[in-house]
């Protein structure tokens, strides 16, 4: 049973989209089916559906059993992924461009996940979501990049713990359209928006949450330019809605102002710092750049 002390942020928020939140993949229609599963609990009383939180009160998600209807992670040993880095506890591996992190239907496969538990068939259950096989965070389907898996339980949620601390350390690299200065930075908090939350608003959307994101230029290309951002534990979307916030959106990205026929997303999760779950000993992973992130000078 996960137990989160709800902050002045989500005040006024609908208790299943701050599990959505608070829960790796879970989405806000899987946070609902746990809601109404009995899965949730305010203060010790069973969560109404729609029921908005308050500051200061306490929120329970029974993550013994992921909610009805969400699917699992079966194996797939033919989804193209590379291993970067494996010990007992974690897992590290680098996702294509165009493969999800996990399945959303029942009997999906081709995920990072599948591959996950394929390979390592004990991360299956590892995490609450048995959608996640294991891993502590995602990308979108057309981000490459680094993802981390746990292989057990209590590695899960120790490298959960440690994803969010002050001590980890993200880096994209992304193109972006436009010639943006030497270096910047974002910070105005991100809010969910849409029916689904399927996208992000910077500076609003609902229950925004604090968000950083800083940027060097690394190479400029003419009409685009190749940066690196660099934030702490992340949002959704963070580094697509801030660059574009800035006035500089990655090329192909359909959503945050960039798009075009032919074009794919022009961002990688290129290294990830942090104290390892497990030791607390300084660990970095890194997963080379596609092709159009490799310097051309």
């Amino acid at each position: 049973m996960a137990r989160v002390r709800v902050d002045e942020a989500r005040a006024g928020a609908r208790v299943d989209h701050v599990v959505a939140e608070l829960v790796p993949g879970l989405g806000v229609a899987g946070a609902r089916r746990l809601v109404a599963a009995g899965g949730v609990r305010l203060d010790g009383a069973r969560a109404a559906k729609g029921a908005r939180v308050r500051a200061g009160q306490t929120l329970e998600i029974d993550d013994a059993a992921p909610a009805p209807g969400v699917a699992r992670a079966a194996p797939d040993a033919s989804v193209p992924v590379a291993w970067l880095y494996v010990d007992d506890a974690l897992v590290a591996l680098a996702k294509p461009a165009g493969v999800p992190s996990h399945p959303l239907r029942v009997g999906e496969r081709g995920t990072a996940a599948n591959a996950l538990v394929a390979r390592f068939p004990e991360c299956a259950e590892a995490s609450p979501d048995a959608r996640e096989g294991g891993l502590a965070h995602r990308l979108d389907n057309e981000t490459s990049g680094v993802l981390l898996a746990a292989r057990s339980r209590d590695a899960w949620e120790k490298l959960r713990a440690s994803l969010g601390g002050d001590a980890s350390r993200k880096t994209y690299l992304a193109e972006v359209v436009g010639a943006p200065p030497e270096r910047g930075v974002e910070t105005a908090p991100i809010g969910r928006a849409g029916r689904r939350g399927g996208h992000v608003r910077v500076g609003s959307g609902r229950a925004p949450l604090s968000a950083r994101t800083e940027w060097d230029v690394v190479e400029r290309r003419g009409a685009t330019t190749l940066v690196c951002a660099r934030l702490h534990a992340g949002r959704a979307h963070q580094v697509r809605a801030h660059l574009a916030s800035a006035g500089f959106p990655i090329v192909g990205d359909e959503i945050y102002g960039a798009g075009g026929a032919g074009l794919h997303l022009h961002l990688h999760a290129h290294t990830i710092a942090l104290p390892h779950p497990v030791t607390g000993a300084p660990f970095f992973v890194e997963a080379p750049p596609p092709a159009w992130a490799i310097l051309r000078a």
